[in-house]
């Protein structure tokens, strides 16, 4: 299901139709959203589906084949230097410097856009007290840990203070700890006013931050909608079994016959209510078919991501 939101005088990016190739591979095949002012649209999908490079081209990092998209009211392609006057991006490598100390690396940036000398000291302090990075902030970067490297990558690309920002999985390796102190920084820029669009790898993530999650799959959008009205479309619960043995995976499965995820000797079946359930189980038992045990849980995003990306395949 492809769900395309109306595009408002509130929405801060939008995307229509875009497409794009490399060679004879089709990366992008009518990709179509929107994101609200203020509001962070999370950008989910498999590998390859497209993400990054949607990303490159609502950046002006990268020119669409056809379709149309305007950042901040200005268009991507006719009018790239606004485009980029308007936002941030933190991108999947980070851009700092590991010989320059922290707030070198500001400055740096700063001067980049032109703030002036005393500017560009005082926007660098502004930035190392808000990512609470003010007591490395002589410490050369490569001595950062992955967690402080992410919250200054991000602190650079908030210098010129832009409304709207680009995080291409900008959690991606880090570890629980950094990720949840990284969280707490989006949150705030959220809740400042910032719109961000987030590309992620991690489904909890995006439950956790997003106000609208859209999936990507075979270049085109699959699903665009709220984490608690996804999670709604591909079921009320799920039945996690855990089988005895792991030979009679198959035969669970063509006894049940709505297994929707599988593993050597666990599978998962969408139900819709206790009579779902219960004939469920029935059949396992009349098939002679020993569950170890019986998990029953409200759906995830990962669901959606699997249910989604297996319909569009």
């Amino acid at each position: 299901m492809n769900v395309i939101h109306s595009t408002s005088f509130t929405d801060a990016i939008v995307a229509r139709g875009l497409a794009k190739s490399f060679g004879d591979t089709r990366v992008l095949n009518g990709i179509d959203l929107s994101v609200p002012t203020g509001s962070l649209l999370a950008l989910l999908g498999p590998n390859g589906s497209g993400k990054t490079t949607t990303v490159r081209i609502l950046t002006t990092l990268l020119a669409p084949d056809s379709g149309s998209a305007s950042v901040g009211g200005h268009d991507v392609v006719r009018e790239g230097v606004a485009v980029r006057r308007a936002i941030g991006l933190t991108a999947q490598q980070a851009t700092v410097d590991d010989l320059l100390t922290g707030r070198e690396n500001l400055e740096l940036f700063a001067g980049l856009y032109h703030l002036g000398r005393r500017r560009a000291q005082k926007r660098a302090h502004e930035l190392l007290e808000r990512f609470d990075l003010t007591k490395a902030a002589g410490r050369q970067v490569g001595t950062y840990s992955g967690g402080m490297r992410r919250r200054l990558d991000l602190a650079a690309s908030m210098v010129s203070e832009p409304r709207i920002l680009f995080l291409d999985e900008p959690t991606t390796g880090l570890d629980p700890r950094s990720r949840a102190e990284l969280w707490a920084v989006i949150r705030e820029l959220l809740a400042s006013g910032t719109t961000i669009l987030l590309t992620t790898q991690y489904l909890e993530e995006a439950d956790q931050l997003a106000d609208r999650v859209a999936v990507i799959d075979g270049g085109r959008v699959v699903a665009d909608d709220s984490p608690a009205a996804l999670k709604r479309q591909v079921g009320a619960e799920r039945l996690v079994l855990r089988l005895a043995h792991a030979g009679d995976a198959p035969r669970a499965i063509s006894a049940t016959g709505n297994a929707v995820e599988t593993a050597e000797q666990e599978i998962t079946i969408a139900v819709q209510g206790p009579d779902h359930l219960r004939h469920a189980l029935d059949r396992l038992h009349q098939a002679g078919i020993e569950v170890e045990r019986v998990e029953l849980r409200a759906p995830t995003l990962d669901d959606v991501f699997f249910t989604l990306t297996a319909a569009a395949a």
